[in-house]
């Protein structure tokens, strides 16, 4: 498997002797990447609050439907704690297998809980978003406002005391406009889709805080108590909520500054 994600120092001075995979699954995005950090003139704080070993789950909110939060963010876990992100994606990456093999090979896991658990087991960093697309499909007009947190990253942590740690990701939601979301659950149940305004994204700044981590002390049998997991997911939505309400409010225009 080629991953963009890896060994970010490495030089490339003969592309013409490289494969057109590692051009398009290597070179081209940790170049487009590079590209994307300016562009969003990207600010990040809390990196010393990320474990450097050991299960991690890192929990943002997501938001801006192109999906560039999770790539944004996974370069950077990469860049900055030199390990290689996990990231759990939405399961409409894997229904055939042309959209499959890129996922694949961009270091993409569809976001099960086994495939989660499995991950932690291994010590993996795993990057989980617990609104899923029902967060960054949500129209723009509810913007920064969290959709309800599912339990399966709870229940993971508790699996296997893996730490989490809350992020807040600032900026995705004025880079794609979303006019609507769309569902689809009389074709196919649980199908959410956007309704896109651009398709090219806007400069607005981009802001990452990574928060100090949570561990929860309980043990692995209490992964089955679903009143537990849903208070644990709550508290730290609320906690979240009020973090990303405090620095939109210091933040002001999401174009300018």
């Amino acid at each position: 498997m080629i991953n963009f994600f890896k060994k970010p120092n490495e030089k490339v001075f003969n592309l013409k002797e490289l494969s057109a995979d590692a051009l398009m699954y290597k070179v081209f995005p940790r170049f487009f990447m590079e590209l994307m950090k300016k562009y969003f003139r990207l600010e990040i704080e809390g990196l010393e609050n990320i474990p450097t070993k050991g299960p991690v789950i890192i929990a943002p909110n997501h938001s801006g439907y192109s999906g560039f939060d999770a790539l944004i963010l996974s370069y950077i876990l990469q860049q900055n704690t030199k390990r290689i992100p996990r990231v759990m994606t939405h399961h409409l990456w894997f229904l055939t297998e042309t959209t499959a093999l890129p996922a694949n090979k961009l270091g993409f896991t569809e976001a099960t809980f086994d495939n989660g658990v499995s991950l932690l087991k291994k010590n993996n960093l795993v990057v989980l978003f617990p609104e899923g697309e029902h967060g960054n499909f949500k129209p723009t007009s509810k913007r920064y406002q969290l959709q309800e947190f599912k339990r399966g990253f709870i229940r993971m942590a508790i699996q296997t005391n893996a730490q989490i740690v809350p992020t807040i990701i600032l900026g995705a939601e004025e880079t794609h406009i979303n006019l609507q979301q769309l569902k689809f659950t009389k074709f196919l149940r649980g199908l959410v889709l956007p309704l896109p305004l651009n398709v090219i994204p806007l400069p607005a700044k981009w802001k990452i805080v990574f928060e100090k981590p949570v561990h929860l002390p309980f043990k692995p049998e209490k992964v089955s108590d679903s009143e537990l997991c849903h208070d644990l997911a709550n508290e730290i939505q609320e906690s979240m909520q009020k973090k990303i309400n405090k620095e939109v409010k210091l933040r002001g225009s999401g174009y300018f500054g």
